[in-house]
């Protein structure tokens, strides 16, 4: 694929993407949503990040789509010291610290 054709590909995304949020965000304009909408759009993030970073935990590429310990024990450490501590700073910290360890020990 040559440079134009990903830049075609890209632009066409992005206008795409903005179409889709316009269409059931943007006509809406300054009428107030109903109650249950909000409470949907809330755990969106919630519902997007797992699914972006599970198929990288699962099937990592830099381990040609083999599970690695390593990633698996990073993101179980993630997962409970977010539950636990109710903080995504600490969850990002302490996950990042234990890839790191793991790929310095295996």
């Amino acid at each position: 694929m040559n440079e134009a054709t990903t830049w075609i590909i890209i632009i066409c995304m992005g206008i795409g993407s903005f179409g889709l949020r316009y269409v059931f965000l943007g006509i809406i304009g300054d009428r107030q949503m109903p109650e249950w909408v909000l409470r949907h759009l809330r755990y969106t993030a919630v519902a997007v990040l797992p699914g972006l970073v599970a198929p990288l935990v699962i099937w990592p590429s830099a381990t040609g789509g083999e599970p690695d310990p390593a990633r698996m024990a990073a993101a179980a450490a993630t997962l409970v010291t977010g539950y636990v501590t109710k903080n995504i700073l600490w969850a990002i910290l302490v996950g990042a610290l234990t890839l790191f360890g793991g790929l310095q020990i295996l």
